[in-house]
Protein backbone atom coordinates (compact mmCIF):
# COMPACT_ATOMS: atom_id res chain seq x y z
CA UNK A 1 0.00 0.00 0.00
CA UNK A 2 3.26 2.40 0.98
CA UNK A 3 4.34 1.65 -2.59
CA UNK A 4 1.15 2.86 -4.41
CA UNK A 5 0.87 5.88 -2.21
CA UNK A 6 4.32 6.84 -3.15
CA UNK A 7 3.66 6.35 -7.07
CA UNK A 8 0.20 8.25 -6.68
CA UNK A 9 1.77 10.89 -4.99
CA UNK A 10 4.85 11.00 -7.43
CA UNK A 11 2.40 11.03 -10.40
CA UNK A 12 0.44 13.90 -9.15
CA UNK A 13 2.74 16.40 -8.56
CA UNK A 14 4.40 15.99 -12.11
CA UNK A 15 0.80 16.61 -12.87
CA UNK A 16 0.22 20.04 -11.36
CA UNK A 17 4.01 20.96 -12.51
CA UNK A 18 3.10 19.88 -16.31
CA UNK A 19 -0.50 21.98 -15.92
CA UNK A 20 1.05 25.04 -14.45
CA UNK A 21 4.05 24.84 -17.01
CA UNK A 22 1.44 24.31 -19.89
CA UNK A 23 -0.32 27.76 -18.56
CA UNK A 24 2.28 29.89 -17.85
CA UNK A 25 3.47 29.34 -21.76
CA UNK A 26 0.46 29.05 -23.23
CA UNK A 27 -1.33 32.36 -21.53
CA UNK A 28 1.66 34.61 -23.13
CA UNK A 29 -0.47 33.57 -26.11
CA UNK A 30 -3.33 35.47 -25.38
CA UNK A 31 -1.44 38.55 -26.26
CA UNK A 32 0.60 41.39 -24.62
CA UNK A 33 -0.49 42.88 -21.07
CA UNK A 34 1.30 45.80 -21.09
CA UNK A 35 -0.81 47.45 -24.42
CA UNK A 36 -3.96 46.62 -22.44
CA UNK A 37 -2.90 48.13 -19.55
CA UNK A 38 -2.71 51.80 -21.56
CA UNK A 39 -4.31 53.89 -23.79
CA UNK A 40 -4.85 53.86 -27.27
CA UNK A 41 -2.56 57.05 -27.05
CA UNK A 42 0.45 55.24 -25.88
CA UNK A 43 3.79 55.03 -27.83
CA UNK A 44 6.21 52.73 -28.18
CA UNK A 45 8.58 53.97 -25.54
CA UNK A 46 5.65 53.63 -23.21
CA UNK A 47 4.52 50.14 -23.76
CA UNK A 48 7.86 48.95 -23.14
CA UNK A 49 8.44 50.74 -20.13
CA UNK A 50 5.71 48.94 -18.78
CA UNK A 51 6.84 45.78 -20.37
CA UNK A 52 10.06 46.35 -18.18
CA UNK A 53 8.26 47.17 -15.25
CA UNK A 54 5.90 43.80 -15.48
CA UNK A 55 9.32 41.43 -16.43
CA UNK A 56 7.86 40.99 -19.36
CA UNK A 57 11.01 41.90 -21.45
CA UNK A 58 13.40 39.51 -20.04
CA UNK A 59 13.77 36.08 -21.90
CA UNK A 60 10.45 33.86 -21.45
CA UNK A 61 12.79 30.89 -20.40
CA UNK A 62 14.37 33.22 -17.56
CA UNK A 63 10.57 34.50 -16.68
CA UNK A 64 10.02 30.91 -16.19
CA UNK A 65 12.26 29.64 -14.48
CA UNK A 66 12.24 32.96 -11.86
CA UNK A 67 8.48 32.24 -11.60
CA UNK A 68 8.62 28.51 -10.50
CA UNK A 69 11.27 29.97 -8.14
CA UNK A 70 8.77 32.05 -6.65
CA UNK A 71 5.88 29.66 -7.05
CA UNK A 72 7.91 26.68 -4.86
CA UNK A 73 8.00 29.61 -2.01
CA UNK A 74 4.33 30.43 -2.33
CA UNK A 75 4.17 33.25 -4.22
CA UNK A 76 2.45 33.35 -7.62
CA UNK A 77 2.60 37.07 -8.56
CA UNK A 78 0.40 40.28 -7.54
CA UNK A 79 -2.54 40.59 -10.36
CA UNK A 80 -1.59 42.92 -12.91
CA UNK A 81 -5.23 44.98 -12.85
CA UNK A 82 -5.65 44.74 -9.10
CA UNK A 83 -2.36 45.29 -7.93
CA UNK A 84 -3.05 42.50 -5.12
CA UNK A 85 -1.94 38.79 -4.92
CA UNK A 86 -2.94 36.84 -7.27
CA UNK A 87 -3.42 34.09 -4.88
CA UNK A 88 -5.55 35.93 -2.53
CA UNK A 89 -8.15 36.73 -5.54
CA UNK A 90 -8.24 32.95 -6.20
CA UNK A 91 -8.84 31.81 -2.63
CA UNK A 92 -11.27 34.42 -2.30
CA UNK A 93 -13.58 32.26 -4.84
CA UNK A 94 -12.90 29.07 -4.09
CA UNK A 95 -16.20 28.13 -1.36
CA UNK A 96 -18.35 29.17 -4.16
CA UNK A 97 -16.57 26.95 -6.36
CA UNK A 98 -16.74 24.14 -4.02
CA UNK A 99 -20.28 24.97 -3.82
CA UNK A 100 -21.35 24.94 -7.04
CA UNK A 101 -19.07 21.62 -7.56
CA UNK A 102 -19.55 19.77 -4.27
CA UNK A 103 -23.47 20.47 -4.81
CA UNK A 104 -23.38 19.37 -8.59
CA UNK A 105 -21.49 16.22 -7.33
CA UNK A 106 -24.21 15.13 -5.20
CA UNK A 107 -26.96 15.76 -7.58
CA UNK A 108 -25.50 13.75 -10.04
CA UNK A 109 -24.85 10.89 -7.93
CA UNK A 110 -28.46 10.97 -6.12
CA UNK A 111 -30.28 10.85 -9.07
CA UNK A 112 -28.03 8.02 -10.92
CA UNK A 113 -28.62 6.41 -7.56
CA UNK A 114 -32.03 6.78 -7.27
CA UNK A 115 -32.85 6.00 -10.97
CA UNK A 116 -30.09 3.20 -11.46
CA UNK A 117 -31.87 1.41 -8.50
CA UNK A 118 -35.57 2.16 -10.23
CA UNK A 119 -34.54 1.04 -13.38
CA UNK A 120 -33.73 -2.41 -11.83
CA UNK A 121 -36.24 -2.55 -9.85
CA UNK A 122 -39.21 -2.00 -12.15
CA UNK A 123 -40.33 -4.77 -14.57
CA UNK A 124 -41.41 -2.14 -17.31
CA UNK A 125 -38.89 -2.05 -20.18
CA UNK A 126 -40.19 0.67 -21.68
CA UNK A 127 -39.22 2.85 -18.46
CA UNK A 128 -35.96 1.51 -18.65
CA UNK A 129 -35.98 2.93 -21.83
CA UNK A 130 -37.08 6.34 -21.43
CA UNK A 131 -35.45 6.85 -18.70
CA UNK A 132 -32.10 6.66 -20.50
CA UNK A 133 -32.70 8.23 -23.26
CA UNK A 134 -33.53 11.20 -21.53
CA UNK A 135 -30.11 10.72 -20.09
CA UNK A 136 -28.83 9.80 -23.40
CA UNK A 137 -30.16 13.37 -24.39
CA UNK A 138 -29.26 15.61 -21.33
CA UNK A 139 -25.45 14.37 -22.12
CA UNK A 140 -26.30 15.12 -25.68
CA UNK A 141 -26.82 18.95 -24.77
CA UNK A 142 -23.65 20.61 -23.63
CA UNK A 143 -23.24 22.81 -20.41
CA UNK A 144 -23.36 25.99 -21.88
CA UNK A 145 -26.63 25.45 -24.48
CA UNK A 146 -28.51 23.51 -21.52
CA UNK A 147 -27.82 26.32 -19.03
CA UNK A 148 -29.17 28.99 -20.97
CA UNK A 149 -32.27 26.72 -21.68
CA UNK A 150 -32.57 26.51 -17.66
CA UNK A 151 -32.63 30.40 -17.90
CA UNK A 152 -34.94 30.49 -20.42
CA UNK A 153 -37.46 28.07 -19.39
CA UNK A 154 -37.38 28.40 -15.65
CA UNK A 155 -36.33 32.41 -15.15
CA UNK A 156 -37.90 33.92 -17.92
CA UNK A 157 -41.04 32.10 -18.25
CA UNK A 158 -41.89 30.39 -15.62
CA UNK A 159 -40.18 32.82 -13.22
CA UNK A 160 -39.31 30.77 -10.21
CA UNK A 161 -35.82 30.98 -10.28
CA UNK A 162 -33.27 33.20 -9.89
CA UNK A 163 -30.99 33.30 -12.93
CA UNK A 164 -27.80 34.92 -12.34
CA UNK A 165 -25.36 35.60 -9.08
CA UNK A 166 -24.83 33.91 -5.72
CA UNK A 167 -26.83 34.33 -2.53
CA UNK A 168 -29.96 32.02 -1.48
CA UNK A 169 -30.02 27.94 -1.98
CA UNK A 170 -32.68 29.14 -5.02
CA UNK A 171 -29.44 30.61 -6.95
CA UNK A 172 -27.62 27.19 -6.55
CA UNK A 173 -30.21 25.03 -8.14
CA UNK A 174 -30.21 26.01 -12.50
CA UNK A 175 -26.56 25.80 -12.05
CA UNK A 176 -26.29 22.80 -9.95
CA UNK A 177 -28.96 20.77 -12.37
CA UNK A 178 -27.09 21.74 -15.42
CA UNK A 179 -23.38 20.61 -14.33
CA UNK A 180 -24.91 17.46 -12.05
CA UNK A 181 -26.95 16.20 -14.36
CA UNK A 182 -24.52 16.19 -17.96
CA UNK A 183 -23.06 12.84 -16.75
CA UNK A 184 -26.58 11.15 -15.61
CA UNK A 185 -26.03 8.71 -18.14
CA UNK A 186 -22.67 7.26 -17.42
CA UNK A 187 -23.51 6.90 -13.59
CA UNK A 188 -26.96 5.21 -14.76
CA UNK A 189 -24.86 2.85 -17.56
CA UNK A 190 -22.03 2.06 -14.78
CA UNK A 191 -25.07 1.50 -12.02
CA UNK A 192 -26.87 -0.82 -14.65
CA UNK A 193 -23.49 -3.16 -15.67
CA UNK A 194 -22.16 -3.51 -12.10
CA UNK A 195 -25.60 -4.77 -11.35
CA UNK A 196 -26.48 -7.01 -14.09
CA UNK A 197 -22.41 -8.34 -13.30
CA UNK A 198 -23.68 -8.99 -9.66
CA UNK A 199 -26.65 -10.56 -10.97
CA UNK A 200 -24.96 -13.86 -12.26
CA UNK A 201 -23.04 -14.05 -9.66
CA UNK A 202 -22.85 -17.45 -7.06
CA UNK A 203 -24.34 -15.16 -3.52
CA UNK A 204 -27.28 -13.98 -5.54
CA UNK A 205 -28.70 -17.02 -6.54
CA UNK A 206 -28.16 -18.12 -3.15
CA UNK A 207 -29.90 -15.31 -1.49
CA UNK A 208 -32.84 -15.97 -3.94
CA UNK A 209 -32.74 -19.26 -2.75
CA UNK A 210 -33.07 -18.53 0.69
CA UNK A 211 -36.35 -16.91 -0.32
CA UNK A 212 -35.19 -13.29 0.14
CA UNK A 213 -37.73 -10.61 -1.72
CA UNK A 214 -36.12 -8.93 -4.88
CA UNK A 215 -35.75 -5.72 -3.17
CA UNK A 216 -34.26 -7.19 -0.19
CA UNK A 217 -31.39 -8.81 -2.58
CA UNK A 218 -30.85 -5.84 -4.38
CA UNK A 219 -30.71 -3.02 -1.60
CA UNK A 220 -28.65 -5.97 1.09
CA UNK A 221 -26.47 -7.95 -1.48
CA UNK A 222 -25.97 -6.18 -5.24
CA UNK A 223 -25.77 -2.88 -4.43
CA UNK A 224 -22.64 -2.48 -2.00
CA UNK A 225 -20.67 -4.76 -4.47
CA UNK A 226 -21.68 -2.95 -7.38
CA UNK A 227 -20.74 0.35 -6.25
CA UNK A 228 -17.27 -0.60 -6.27
CA UNK A 229 -16.33 0.65 -9.77
CA UNK A 230 -18.56 3.82 -9.33
CA UNK A 231 -15.97 5.16 -6.82
CA UNK A 232 -13.37 5.66 -9.36
CA UNK A 233 -15.64 7.23 -12.01
CA UNK A 234 -17.56 9.32 -9.30
CA UNK A 235 -13.80 10.39 -7.65
CA UNK A 236 -12.69 11.27 -11.33
CA UNK A 237 -15.86 13.28 -12.35
CA UNK A 238 -15.75 15.28 -9.29
CA UNK A 239 -12.27 17.18 -10.05
CA UNK A 240 -13.99 17.18 -13.47
CA UNK A 241 -16.65 19.04 -12.08
CA UNK A 242 -14.18 21.48 -10.59
CA UNK A 243 -13.06 22.56 -14.00
CA UNK A 244 -16.20 22.19 -15.43
CA UNK A 245 -17.26 24.79 -13.66
CA UNK A 246 -16.04 27.39 -15.64
CA UNK A 247 -18.20 27.08 -18.37
CA UNK A 248 -21.41 26.72 -15.69
CA UNK A 249 -20.10 30.08 -13.31
CA UNK A 250 -19.99 31.75 -17.00
CA UNK A 251 -23.39 31.15 -17.68
CA UNK A 252 -25.08 31.88 -14.39
CA UNK A 253 -22.40 34.64 -13.58
CA UNK A 254 -21.79 32.73 -10.38
CA UNK A 255 -18.29 34.03 -8.34
CA UNK A 256 -16.12 31.08 -8.71
CA UNK A 257 -12.63 30.33 -9.73
CA UNK A 258 -13.89 29.72 -13.08
CA UNK A 259 -15.75 32.85 -13.93
CA UNK A 260 -12.51 34.47 -12.40
CA UNK A 261 -10.30 32.63 -14.91
CA UNK A 262 -12.48 33.94 -17.83
CA UNK A 263 -12.12 37.74 -17.06
CA UNK A 264 -8.71 37.23 -16.30
CA UNK A 265 -8.02 36.00 -19.58
CA UNK A 266 -9.76 39.18 -21.33
CA UNK A 267 -7.83 41.37 -19.30
CA UNK A 268 -4.62 38.77 -19.66
CA UNK A 269 -3.83 39.24 -16.15
CA UNK A 270 -1.20 36.09 -16.26
CA UNK A 271 -0.66 35.56 -12.40
CA UNK A 272 -4.43 35.49 -11.63
CA UNK A 273 -4.77 33.04 -14.64
CA UNK A 274 -1.83 30.90 -13.75
CA UNK A 275 -2.50 30.95 -9.67
CA UNK A 276 -6.40 30.11 -10.67
CA UNK A 277 -5.43 26.80 -13.13
CA UNK A 278 -2.99 25.54 -10.58
CA UNK A 279 -5.72 25.68 -7.29
CA UNK A 280 -7.91 23.84 -9.49
CA UNK A 281 -5.71 21.14 -11.07
CA UNK A 282 -4.27 20.49 -7.21
CA UNK A 283 -7.73 19.95 -6.33
CA UNK A 284 -7.87 17.75 -8.91
CA UNK A 285 -5.19 15.82 -8.14
CA UNK A 286 -5.84 15.45 -4.71
CA UNK A 287 -9.47 14.32 -5.39
CA UNK A 288 -8.06 11.84 -7.63
CA UNK A 289 -5.42 10.71 -4.87
CA UNK A 290 -7.74 10.21 -2.22
CA UNK A 291 -9.69 8.19 -4.68
CA UNK A 292 -7.30 5.87 -5.54
CA UNK A 293 -5.94 5.35 -1.91
CA UNK A 294 -10.01 4.83 -1.32
CA UNK A 295 -10.14 2.34 -4.15
CA UNK A 296 -7.04 0.16 -3.01
CA UNK A 297 -8.26 -0.10 0.81
CA UNK A 298 -11.93 -1.56 -1.05
CA UNK A 299 -10.07 -3.79 -3.10
CA UNK A 300 -7.42 -5.68 -2.28
CA UNK A 301 -6.22 -6.31 -6.10
CA UNK A 302 -5.01 -3.04 -6.60
CA UNK A 303 -2.94 -3.22 -3.50
CA UNK A 304 -1.33 -6.37 -4.68
CA UNK A 305 -0.73 -4.42 -8.46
Amino acid sequence: MLNLFLKRITQSVMTVLGVVTAAFFLVRLAGDPAVLNLSAEATAEDIERVRTALGLNRPLLVQYLDFMWRALHGDFGVSLRQNIPAMDLVVERIPATLELALTSFAVGIGLAFVLGVAMRMTPSRTLRQVIMWIALGRQAIPIFSFGLLMILIFSVWLRWLPSLGRGTWAHLVLPALTLGTYELALYLRLINASLASEQRQDYVRTAYAKGQGHIKVLLKHMLPNALLPLVTVAGINLGLLLGGTVVTETVFSWPGVGRLIVESVSQRDFPVIISGVFLISLMFVVINLIVDILYGFLDPRVRAA
